[in-house]
């Protein structure tokens, strides 16, 4: 897939993930499936932090939409975030028995987002006179 059609499909891939972000975390953790998206035992402190940050990256997300190019440090922020925070919670899984459902839950989601928007991110570089 070249940049010009990888440049069509990444506002749309924003604003999905945004979407997700903000309206599927919390029912993931809390009604859906909370062992596959929370940690044991629970932690309500720790499960509205990680709402509140995923709710508002999920709004920058989607007004990155209407111009990835300008917004290409926020795509990549979640990118690489996307993948730390998935790392770090895989080996935390391997070794707590009780956090294995990560490995099937939120592990593999963040993954897959960090996956998508490095894929559909332009590989050229922006130029400071590209941008004018």
């Amino acid at each position: 897939m070249d940049d010009a059609v990888r440049a069509k499909y990444l506002p749309i891939a924003l604003v999905v993930v945004g979407l997700i972000f903000i309206f599927a975390i919390y029912p993931m953790m809390m009604w859906v499936w909370p062992s596959g998206w929370g940690w044991t035992p629970r932690q309500p402190e720790y499960e509205q932090m990680i709402m509140g940050i995923y709710a508002t990256l999920g709004v920058f997300l989607i007004r990155a939409a209407k111009d990835p190019a300008a917004n290409a440090s926020l795509i990549w922020f979640t990118v690489w975030s996307s993948l730390v925070h998935a790392t770090i919670m895989l080996f935390q899984a391997l070794y707590d028995r009780t956090e294995r459902a990560n490995l099937l839950g939120d592990i593999p989601a963040l993954f897959l987002v960090a996956i998508v928007l490095w894929y559909l991110m332009p590989k050229r570089h922006f130029k400071k006179s590209d941008k004018t």
